[in-house]
């Protein structure tokens, strides 16, 4: 019987052997050949790239921003100046928190997420959250639409007041006011002010989504299924982070994740 087992064994490992091998998957693009600086695309965009800085739920500068500006796909970018050239003739200026955001920085957020022992912002950005239940309420998830580069937080400059619109909570505030329809707490005039920002962004192109009054995807965005991995920086647009990448990891073999949640 052991003989009958052993030349089973051989006979299986050779099968194994000559058996045609599943490619392993490709890794995030770090081709950034279709995108540009918001900066240039849409110069009157005011930037406040938070996690460029300290002042974000993590508390420090987040992995993959090397420099405080704001990239996204030329379609996208062309899109954001459509909606800022409206918003200036309303008297608004746009004020963009986060467009392009590399998958690095997302495995940050999930890392952040899953040590129970940091929550330094906690205060400023989830007060009233038990942090275990920041991936339960989808606060943080491992996949992002801002990965695939037409994805943007933004909000609301007034001119003639010289400071940003009240929206009845701050960017990235992690409870249910945040949501577009918020609580019975917004006002009227808060309600209006998201509405305003909501159906300039939809009238260019955007989509909304419910969770987050703040957050808004090209609807025809060039990437849809992929997912990229160069740094937020001047830099990777001049060629250098996907020249400097095997072929494996260039545009060719963008990562196709099975599911990329809005977030």
């Amino acid at each position: 019987m052991n003989v009958k087992r052993r030349v089973a064994a051989a006979l299986f490992a050779a099968l194994l052997a000559f058996a045609p091998q599943r490619p392993a998957a490709a890794g995030p693009s770090l081709d950034a050949s279709g995108f540009v600086l918001v900066g240039e695309a849409a110069p009157d965009v005011i930037q406040e790239i938070r996690y460029a800085t300290t002042f974000n739920f993590v508390g420090c500068r987040v992995d993959g921003y090397e420099q405080p500006c704001a990239l996204l796909t030329r379609e996208a970018a062309a899109a954001l100046k459509n909606v800022s050239d409206d918003l200036i003739r309303q008297g608004y200026r746009l004020k963009i928190y986060d467009a392009y955001r590399p998958q690095r920085a997302v495995d940050h957020f999930v890392r952040w997420a899953r040590d129970a022992g940091d929550c330094s912002m906690k205060k400023w950005f989830y007060p009233a959250l038990d942090k275990s239940q920041i991936f339960k309420k989808g606060y943080v998830s491992a996949r992002s639409a801002h990965c695939r580069g037409s994805t943007v937080d933004v909000t609301l400059f007034e001119m003639s007041s010289g400071r940003d619109a009240d929206m009845g909570s701050p960017f990235d505030f992690f409870d249910e006011i945040s949501r577009f329809d918020g609580t019975p707490a917004l006002t009227k005039r808060q309600r209006a002010n998201r509405r305003l920002l909501r159906d300039a962004m939809t009238k260019r192109g955007f989509r909304a989504i419910s969770g987050e009054w703040w957050h808004f995807t090209l609807k025809d965005e060039p990437y849809p299924t992929a997912a990229f991995d160069f740094p937020v920086s001047a830099e990777s647009l001049r060629g250098r982070a996907a020249a400097g990448a095997p072929a494996e990891e260039r545009d060719e073999n963008m990562k196709v994740p099975e599911e990329i949640p809005e977030k």
